[in-house]
Order: C-alpha cells, then sequence, then structure tokens
C-alpha cells in the first residue's frame, strides 16, 4: 500500500520525542512538509533535522507550550503564515500523571492535565479548522487505552483520555459535512520516554519494569513509537477516505486484560 503525502502539510504536536518524532520521522520519508511543535528546542531541532534528511524538505520547528494560550495561537499562526495552508493536523502533545485515590489527589495536577491534553487540543483544532476545512483535510487525536480502561492512580489522565475521544465523535459528526475527517489512535504500553519519566525511576528498573508490564500484552509485545506512527499515517491517507469518528487502538490486546493498576496507569 503506497503513501504520498508530498503535496500536503502535517502539523505534529510533541514532535520532540516519543509518539511524536516517529510520526514526524514517517511523514517526512513520505514526503510530508512538517511543522513541528515542541517544547524542548534542543529536543525539537534535532528531530526537525532528522526529517529534513528523508527528502531534503526542512521541516518549520515551533517551540512553544500548548497548555498556554499564546503557545496554541503562536502554532497556528505560524504554520498558516509559513505554509498557507493545513491538511494533516496530529494532536499528540500530552502530559501524564501519577496520582493517588481521589480524596489526596492534588488539584494542580488535575488542571496541568486537562489544560493540556483537553483544552490545548480543543483550541488548536478550533484555530486551524478552518483551514483544514479548506483542504479537505484531517484530524488524528493521539489518545490512550487508559480512556477506556479504569484504574486507580490514573484518574485525571484517565478522565482527559475520555473527553479527548468524545472530542473526536463529538468534532468528526460536527466536521463531516464540510470534508473534515476526525479520528482518535489509542496507543497501550508504548516504548517512549513520556512512561519513563512518569514512573520517575532509572534505565535498569524501568527496563525491569517493562520486563513485567510486556507479560500482561495477550500479543505479548509492547509498542514502540512507529507502531503508533504507521496507524496515523494510514488514517491520516486517502486509504481511510470515509473513516471518521473512530477510535483504533493499537495495544496488541493489552486493554482486555486483567491489568495491574501500575501498567495502567502508565500507558500511553
Amino acid at each position: 500500500m503506497d503513501y504520498d503525502f508530498s503535496n500536503k502539510v502535517v502539523l505534529v504536536t510533541g514532535a520532540s520525542s516519543g509518539i511524536g518524532e516517529s510520526t514526524a520521522l514517517l511523514f517526512a520519508k513520505l514526503g510530508a512538509k512538517l511543522s513541528l511543535v515542541g517544547r524542548n528546542e534542543a529536543n525539537l531541532r534535532a528531530v526537525a533535522a532528522e526529517c529534513e534528511k528523508q527528502k531534503g524538505v526542512k521541516p518549520l520547528a515551533i517551540v512553544a507550550d500548548l497548555g498556554t494560550d499564546e503557545g496554541i495561537q503562536k502554532t497556528a499562526k505560524e504554520t498558516l503564515a509559513h505554509f498557507k495552508r493545513l491538511d494533516v493536523l496530529v494532536n499528540n502533545a500530552a502530559i501524564g500523571a501519577r496520582t493517588s485515590i481521589l480524596h489526596e489527589t492534588d488539584m494542580k495536577i488535575f488542571d496541568d492535565v486537562f489544560r493540556i491534553d483537553v483544552r490545548g487540543v480543543y483550541l488548536l483544532t478550533k484555530l486551524l479548522a478552518p483551514a483544514l476545512i479548506e483542504t479537505k483535510g484531517n484530524i488524528i487525536n493521539v489518545s490512550s487505552i487508559a480512556g477506556t480502561v479504569v484504574a486507580v492512580g490514573s484518574l485525571p489522565y484517565g478522565m482527559a483520555k475520555a473527553a479527548l475521544d468524545h472530542f473526536t465523535r463529538l468534532v468528526s459528526l460536527e466536521l463531516a459535512p464540510k470534508g473534515v475527517r476526525v479520528n482518535t489512535v489509542s496507543p497501550g504500553l508504548t516504548i517512549t520516554n513520556f512512561l519513563k519519566n512518569i514512573i520517575h525511576c532509572s534505565d535498569d528498573e524501568y527496563k525491569q519494569w517493562l520486563d513485567i508490564a510486556k507479560k500482561n500484552v495477550p500479543m505479548g509485545d509492547p509498542c514502540v513509537g512507529e507502531d503508533i506512527a504507521r496507524m496515523i499515517v494510514h488514517i491520516a491517507s486517502e486509504h481511510s477516505r470515509l473513516v471518521t469518528g473512530t477510535n483504533v487502538e493499537v495495544d496488541g490486546g493489552l486493554r482486555f486484560n486483567n491489568l495491574s493498576n501500575t501498567l495502567v496507569t502508565h500507558v500511553k
């Protein structure tokens, strides 16, 4: 199956590492003109440089905090000013949180997670929807199986991802008559720094944790960033031209298992 994005402008948020980095690199290999957004400038510049090596197309790198209105507005404004159009929006930027039970949860954690994982996606999509309507483009929201699998210790993050899933369904219905598709990709256990940073452990401890955690994956392997990137590209392509309002779970069957709280809390 061939994919060609050589005439497409693709915006990937959270592109400086993990799933966002893998997604940016795959789109670059397929010839896309990229707008890449991240908070870590050094990492973002490094990813942009690797993307440029694929087809010689230089990405636009935007250093911005999508937890702020200023960062979101900067992202939308600079992307459209540079490319004059947008074909694909990948809302990948997110933060996770390890939390205790309800009455012990710090409300700052709740606010931080919802500000980036939900409000940031809402506002950026709102600002860029007119450009996507013009190109009959599409949106992919990167969620998590934590939005549907319930576990103690995953309250704000799981709620935020559930909200994102419903946002996808609602916006897909609004934009379908205008020719814009909106879908969700929900990773399961995925080997990225996102997960490692939430657990706050050493490299050795993280490896040991992964060895235990992956035994809960029915297909035997955790995801890597490229697994999620390939699904994002497929949904963004013309091969999925009538797919909208859908949540595609890429998790090796993990969501069906009887999981420990630790595992479910920290998957993305």
